[in-house]
């Protein structure tokens, strides 16, 4: 099973929508992903990709650098109403942040692709996961996209 790139799928609906959630994020205004929701956003840099779960602040200086997204799940974007839900999403965010770092202290590339598929799995379920493409979670953890989809198709991975 190959899972494409979110750019190859040129003039289609939910590029123009993430499209539009680029621009919302890298306009300068905070963001907050709903936590009311199971939902999400990868958020694609230059060198590496981040995920940004329910709860999490996004956009305003955390991704002005942003040149990529890829909405996970049903995903809604909602604006903190007060400072205390400001300062509440900035800290699930680090939270999301830790949790990558923590999966990418493995120092053995095929683990580390293994547990964010087992962690996107066991939150999000299987349809959405194969959803997401190959390059996304292994821009997540700094593995090659070839050993995410080798996880996924059951292949036995030797460091």
């Amino acid at each position: 099973m190959t899972h494409e790139s979110p750019s190859s799928f040129p003039n289609s609906a939910e590029d123009q929508n993430n499209s539009l959630v680029l621009c919302q994020l890298t306009g300068g205004q905070l963001w907050m992903v709903n936590s009311r929701r199971r939902n999400g956003l990868i958020i694609y840099k230059q060198f590496y990709a981040a995920f940004a779960g329910p709860g999490a602040a996004v956009g305003s200086f955390f991704d002005v650098d942003s040149h990529q997204v890829l909405p996970v799940g049903e995903l809604s974007l909602i604006c903190p109403e007060d400072q205390e839900e400001r300062q509440k999403a900035y800290l699930i965010r680090r939270q999301w942040i830790r949790l990558t770092h923590q999966l990418t202290d493995n120092p053995i590339p095929s683990q580390r692709a293994q547990m964010i598929l087992n962690q996107f799995d066991n939150y999000f379920g299987a349809n959405t996961v194969a959803k997401i493409p190959d390059e996304a979670f292994a821009l997540m953890v700094g593995v090659l996209p070839q050993t995410v989809s080798l996880l996924r198709q059951g292949i036995s991975v030797s460091v």
